[in-house]
């Protein structure tokens, strides 16, 4: 029975993919470095700015990865301003407070785009608790930051379902053994798939969303899920 969905923000609640692409690779240019998409989703989306520093631009040493990345996340904000939730978003919104079903945000985003987010979408009070990757042990791909949002709501896996649009924030979730659906904002569905989500759709009005979790208020998630 669903008692709770834990929503990630980029991606999955709004669609910020292309600014944070082009945010990267203009920065990324002043260091010669020239990506594209495929890079972008394979090397950066989903991951948490220390790792993907590290990664891409290994020669920086700390402090300096720190201001790299703070500056591509003001960059980002700058041009962030008018910012849209995927279609559906509200109505899934009323629909869980209607049915008195738990709402969390469980993102890798850090916490100034967070906050700089929820203002612009108007959502600050929408969720009962927020699980940051800086508050937690690890980020996604981790577990952690899910099974820090289950502990936080008193509940159990098998009470909730997540809401994930990359390969990173997917295997975080199963890894939690939460059933995840696949938000195909950014990555192909298959990709998706691969990952470990039952189910993916484009936005928050797809049908088979609505019929999934208008019939999960009374079944079992797991006997459930495994029927899409």
């Amino acid at each position: 029975m669903l008692t709770a969905i834990l929503f990630d923000l980029d991606g999955t609640i709004v669609n910020t993919d292309p600014i944070h692409y082009q945010a990267w690779r203009e920065m990324l240019l002043s260091h010669s470095i020239e990506i594209d998409e495929s890079f972008y989703k394979s090397r950066i989306s989903g991951r948490i700015n220390p790792e993907i520093v590290n990664d891409i631009l290994p020669h920086l040493s700390l402090a300096a990865g720190e201001k790299f990345a703070d500056e591509k996340e003001a960059l980002f904000r700058h041009r962030a301003s008018h910012l849209q939730p995927l279609a559906g978003f509200s109505e899934l919104i009323e629909w869980t407070k209607t049915h008195q079903i738990k709402r969390a945000l469980v993102t890798n985003a850090p916490r100034l785009n967070a906050e700089f987010m929820l203002e612009v979408l108007g959502i600050k009070d929408v969720f009962h608790t927020i699980v940051l990757a800086d508050d937690c042990l690890a980020g996604k791909p981790d577990p952690e930051p899910y099974k820090v949002a289950l502990n936080k709501l008193g509940i159990t896996a098998e009470q909730a379902i997540a809401l994930e649009d990359s390969p990173s924030g997917i295997r975080a979730a199963v890894a939690a053994n939460i059933p995840t659906i696949g938000i195909a904002s950014t990555h192909d569905p298959q990709v998706l798939q691969n990952m470990g989500t039952f189910m993916d759709i484009p936005d928050f009005t797809d049908l088979r969303l609505w019929t999934f979790i208008n019939s999960s208020i009374t079944v079992n998630l797991a006997q459930l899920s495994s029927t899409f």
